[in-house]
Order: C-alpha cells, then sequence, then structure tokens
C-alpha cells in the first residue's frame, strides 16, 4: 500500500503478473467514487476481474448471526432548546454500526448516531455549531443546515481530519428542516449516514400535545458486510436500496413497538433524508387531522374538516403530523410505496395495551 500526502508526491515498484492487476485507494468510499482502475500485460488476453464492492454483488448480502445488537434509536422527540443562543457540538465518527438484525455497515455519522440527535429551536435563535472531524478519521467532511441562511463556500467548507469548523446561523424560517454532509460526493456522505433533523419552531412554540416523536426515513446501499455502503449502487439511475429504515435501524419499531394511550393527541415530526428515494408517510387505522409540510398548513377543525392520509416527501423535505388513536390495537408506521416497507421502512405504535380490538374481534 502506498501512501501520498496532499501535495504531495509517492512511488513504488511493483511486479505485473501475466493476467494483470486491479488498483483502488483504500480510502473508504474512494474506490467507489471512481479511483480504481487496471493493469494489463500487452498480449495476454483476459483481465484481472472486478474490484471489490462492485454493484454485480447487490442483494447477495447474507445476515451475520454473529453480527452486535442494533443500537436502539429512541424516536421520542427532544423539547425546545431553552434560552435564545445555542452552542453545539457535533463529533464526526467513521465507525461500525448495526443497520439492520445481522447487517453492519462502515458509516460516517455526525455525534455518533444515524441520524443524528436532534436539534429543536425556535425562529429568531442564533446557533454556533461547532463541527469536529478528529485526527483518527480518514476523510474530510463538512455539515449543510437547510435552516441556514449562509454563503456554501463559507460554512458549508469541507474540513480535513484534525481539523475544526464553526458554523453559525439564525433560524428564521419555522419547519422541519434536513442537515447533512456537504463534501463530494456529497450522495455518498449521505447515503453513509450523515444526515439529521433540526426542528425550528414559530417564535410563540407549537400547540401542547401530550406526545411528540421524530422519525427520520433514509436508505441504506449496503453490498458487503462490515463496508461502506455503496456509492456504485446509490448513484444508479433508479433507486434499489437494500434497506429503507425509519431513524437509522430496519424494522427497530417493529421490534419495540412505540407504546401510546387511546385518544391522546400524537405529534410526529418526519422528515425524508433520501439521499434519493420519496416517501409517502403514512400510519394504518388513522387520519392526519393536522399537517404542516413545508410550511403549508392543514388546520384541525378546519372547515369541512378535511384530514390527510399520508404525507408525500421528496428527499430533504420534512413535515408534522398529528393524530390520536380511537381503539386499542397496533397502527403500523409504513411508507405508502409498499415495495419498500419489505425493506424495513415498517414500524407499530401500540395503543393501549395493543390486544383489545383482535380479542373483540375487530
Amino acid at each position: 500500500m502506498l501512501d501520498a500526502e496532499a501535495g504531495a508526491t509517492a512511488t513504488a515498484e511493483v511486479v505485473v503478473p501475466d493476467e494483470g492487476l486491479t488498483f483502488i485507494c483504500s480510502v473508504p468510499g474512494h474506490a467507489d467514487g471512481g479511483m480504481r482502475g487496471e493493469l494489463t500485460v500487452a498480449g495476454i488476453t483476459g483481465s484481472p476481474g472486478e474490484p471489490a464492492g462492485d454493484a454485480a454483488a447487490h442483494h447477495s448480502l447474507e445476515p451475520d448471526p454473529a453480527a452486535s445488537e442494533y443500537v436502539f434509536h429512541d424516536p421520542a422527540a427532544p423539547p425546545r432548546a431553552e434560552g435564545k443562543v445555542h452552542d453545539i457540538e457535533l463529533v464526526v465518527a467513521e465507525r461500525e454500526m448495526t443497520v439492520a438484525e445481522g447487517v453492519t455497515q462502515t458509516v460516517w455519522t455526525f455525534g455518533d448516531s444515524v441520524p443524528a440527535p436532534v436539534i429543536r429551536v425556535a425562529v429568531g435563535d442564533a446557533l454556533r455549531v461547532r463541527l469536529v472531524n478528529p485526527e483518527s478519521n480518514q476523510l474530510p467532511h463538512s455539515i449543510d443546515f437547510h435552516a441556514s441562511l449562509v454563503a456554501w463556500n463559507d460554512e458549508m467548507r469541507s474540513i480535513e481530519p484534525g481539523e475544526e469548523l464553526v458554523y453559525e446561523f439564525s433560524a428564521e424560517y419555522a419547519g422541519v428542516y434536513m442537515f447533512h454532509c456537504g463534501t463530494a460526493p456529497t450522495l455518498h456522505h449521505i447515503a453513509a449516514g450523515m444526515y439529521g433533523m433540526i426542528i425550528v419552531e414559530p417564535r410563540n412554540g407549537l400547540p401542547p400535545v401530550d406526545h411528540e416523536y421524530a422519525l427520520v426515513q433514509s436508505e441504506w446501499y449496503a453490498v458487503e458486510q462490515g463496508a461502506v455502503p455503496s456509492l456504485e449502487v446509490a448513484a444508479a439511475g433508479a433507486p434499489d436500496p437494500e434497506f429503507v429504515v425509519f431513524n437509522g435501524v430496519a424494522n427497530q419499531y417493529v421490534d419495540n413497538p412505540i407504546d401510546v394511550p387511546v385518544n391522546e393527541t400524537v405529534r410526529i415530526f418526519v422528515l425524508n433524508a433520501g439521499p434519493s428515494v420519496d416517501s409517502s408517510f403514512h400510519v394504518v387505522g388513522t387520519i392526519f387531522d393536522s399537517v404542516i409540510k413545508e410550511g403549508v398548513v392543514l388546520e384541525r377543525g378546519n372547515e369541512g374538516n378535511w384530514g390527510s392520509q399520508a404525507v408525500n416527501l421528496s428527499p430533504a423535505q420534512g413535515a408534522i403530523v398529528e393524530m390520536h388513536f380511537v381503539e386499542d390495537g397496533l397502527y403500523p408506521i409504513v411508507t405508502h410505496a409498499f415495495n419498500l416497507v419489505g425493506k424495513g421502512a415498517l414500524g407499530l405504535f401500540q395503543a393501549g395495551d395493543g390486544g383489545a380490538a383482535a380479542e373483540d374481534g375487530h
């Protein structure tokens, strides 16, 4: 293996066998980004074969029974941060994570979780975000807050391992916004886990409800155990992820249903982080009686009593939906693009004891 620092040149001698050889950049993600090639010997037929991580391996991933158990991501939305000025530190991690039962990936994260910890502020608040890229990392990273009004080449610039950056902005518009790494290729950094949700409430806050949750839909383009999600597969014209998930892990809210009482108001902050697949967010057995999607409002108790069955979200769009559960039972959380539900985009609300309705024959 040959290493060359930025601005430096390194040389080495290799012996090329008759069958030729392949070469790649071993920095995670760089081979998928195009840093690979092959050497052939003139007059010799055949080829050295395909480099590791080729898209031909897609959907051949077998669960590993020895893989670590996934870390449950608490769906409860945090309270709004106190005060009007917020100092936030996000430390970038490049580490292994279990993304589905028996499946691990090398992921890139903000704050050591996928998605990143939810940030919740109000219109008019000032944020000072310190982004730290530890020296132990291998890649440059950056951050882009969709809730900000700043120049791309200022706060959103990439920083190398061992560097820090301070991203300052004032939250001027209410909404459910995405933040993500914008380092090229941005597609790969989002697909590898570098995204999160920031909630900006109206200046006077949101009306009180009984329960609040935050759910982020996203995709994993996994082709090999323990590897970085594949940029080659993520970049295909027709997105075909291995998993589509809520809050980073496939089916975690099927294994751990979210308990809610009957007839209490539930608010969900929902974001589609993508990077490429649309969402049709739906909770089976309910009707959203209040929806705020990208600043468009459906109010509870509106004239005509209009409701909403699903909220369509393209990548990087967010919404706030509210509902209540009228009887004991289980209420699936899905994207109504049902080809994705079997890939892990499924969870459950358990209302009341979760079983009375079935026992009553409903």
